[in-house]
């Protein structure tokens, strides 16, 4: 029996048996279309009205930093965490929040319940306003959004279960003196975006990105890990992309079962003595890697056992 149906985002969830299966749909309504509320510098807004002026510092000079959080069985997963991130990258900014952290997280909670969204994205977000129209925007008000909605996988779940296909960017992170690399910046994700394009032109699924000196970093919007003939899990050092919350929460799994996670500087053509690999973060989850552009890897049973564990700890309401 059909419980649920949501023809407004890209994934249908048919909840069956309390099973939800995800049919991909051909095209999604885009977000400026749906409906619903939207909590807006205090007030629960209808989705539509959720508006801003196109003359705002935000959107022409990226002075914005937002939050993704994941939302398993109705609880946002780590909200207390992504919501210390997301004042610590407002901080960075030189931005001055006009609420507290425990404010922004219960405004995350209330708006996931009045959305009534079980298993979804919650995308908190803090901006520079219109006052000033200029490099210097010292007087411009300060605004704070949070939307929600149903979701499903960041990746092709079919293309998750045999790992996606991952090409190497020809952009590079930026050297850490030069920007605010800890943080969730939109201005950050400039070169995520070109460098995930530019691989799908190429028919791949995402990009490996490196750091300004040739090591590899990461990829577009996730972290990465590998593993080796030993059993040895390899991760880059974050000392110029951010360390991610799944990342944290992953090497924690992996100690936890007796797994060694070296964080060490590794060069690409290093990825040839790996037998495996895998990205981390909140969209991405867990997600094995087949290939990164002339290397190969395998599915391994221990990537799929982290997995298992992830999904366990997320959804600790189902496993009750």
């Amino acid at each position: 029996m059909v419980s649920y149906i949501d023809l407004s985002y890209r994934y249908i969830y048919f909840f069956i048996n309390k099973k939800s299966i995800y049919l991909h749909l051909m095209e999604s309504i885009p977000y400026d279309k749906r409906s619903g509320k939207i909590w807006f510098n205090g007030k629960t807004v209808d989705w539509l009205d959720a508006n801003i002026h196109i003359l705002n510092h935000g959107l022409h000079y990226a002075s914005c930093v937002f939050e993704g959080e994941r939302v398993y069985d109705g609880e946002i997963f780590k909200l207390e965490e992504h919501t210390e991130r997301l004042f610590y990258s407002a901080k960075r900014m030189g931005i001055s929040v006009p609420y507290t952290q425990e404010e922004v997280n219960n405004a995350c909670k209330n708006i996931v319940h009045i959305q009534k969204v079980m298993n979804g994205y919650v995308r908190p977000l803090i901006w520079r306003g219109s006052e000033m129209m200029a490099i210097s925007a010292q007087k411009n008000k300060i605004h704070v959004a949070i939307a929600t909605w149903e979701w499903g996988s960041y990746f092709d779940p079919k293309l998750k279960l045999n790992g996606i296909k991952l090409d190497i960017s020809s952009w590079r992170k930026p050297a850490p003196n030069t920007i605010p690399w800890d943080t969730k910046a939109a201005g950050l994700y400039m070169i995520n975006t070109l460098s995930k394009h530019e691989a799908e032109e190429k028919g791949f699924t995402d990009s490996l990105m490196l750091d300004h000196e040739g090591n590899i970093a990461e990829a577009t919007g996730a972290n990465i890990f590998f593993k080796d003939k030993d059993e040895k899990l390899h991760t880059p050092i974050p000392d110029s992309f951010l360390d991610g919350i799944t990342r944290r929460e992953v090497i924690k799994i992996a100690q936890s079962k007796g797994i060694k996670v070296v964080q060490r500087k590794m060069k690409p053509e290093e990825m040839s003595n790996f037998v495996g690999c895998f990205l981390t973060g909140t969209a991405a989850e867990v997600t094995p890697v087949s290939k990164i552009s002339q290397y190969n890897f395998e599915v391994c049973d221990l990537i799929k056992d982290l997995n298992e564990t992830y999904q366990s700890l997320v959804r600790k309401k189902s496993a009750a």
